[in-house]
């Protein structure tokens, strides 16, 4: 049983997926671009003695694997096929709770070198992007666990070969 029956209220959950897959790449390529053009300090919340070049890398690899598991989802939903839309549903909930943690970390440090408004400013959008995240991650969701259904009944099983 899926939770959502419908994408925004407007869609389906099927278009919502693909809808959402197009942003994901998008926005991939947007960060992508922007982290190769603009002078911005990357730092890790463990592992922060990594040179600044390394963090780049690992970024850069995170987007482009963003770009190649957005293309599965987008290829699994127009096929129907879970096993393709499967690695954007557990990734997609691991990134939620890791983007959580980075928004409150973030917040922390803000408040703890006294700058409560910017730290006040990015807990509330932060929690307001999580959210939205959030909400993405249940369309595919919905959309994953409709499908998965459908399968299990044969509704998307291909015909047998006839002469």
């Amino acid at each position: 049983m899926s939770w959502l029956r419908s994408c925004c209220g407007c869609t389906s959950l099927r278009t919502g997926t693909i809808i959402i897959g197009i942003l994901g790449i998008l926005s991939a390529i947007f960060s992508l671009i922007l982290m190769l053009t603009a002078y911005v300090e990357f730092k890790t919340i463990i592992l922060d003695w990594l040179p600044q070049w390394l963090v780049k890398v690992i970024i850069g690899i995170n987007l482009a694997m963003t770009v190649f598991i957005s293309i599965l989802l987008i290829i699994g939903a127009i096929r129907h096929n879970t096993f393709l839309m499967m690695p954007w549903v557990i990734l997609g909930i691991m990134l939620a709770v890791g983007l959580l943690v980075s928004v409150i970390y973030t917040a922390v440090m803000f408040y703890i070198h006294e700058d409560t408004l910017n730290g006040s400013l990015w807990l509330v959008f932060g929690i307001i992007f999580v959210l939205v995240y959030i909400y993405m991650w249940l369309v595919v969701f919905s959309h994953f666990q409709e499908v998965r259904e459908n399968e299990s009944r044969g509704f998307y099983a291909k015909a047998p070969y006839r002469r």
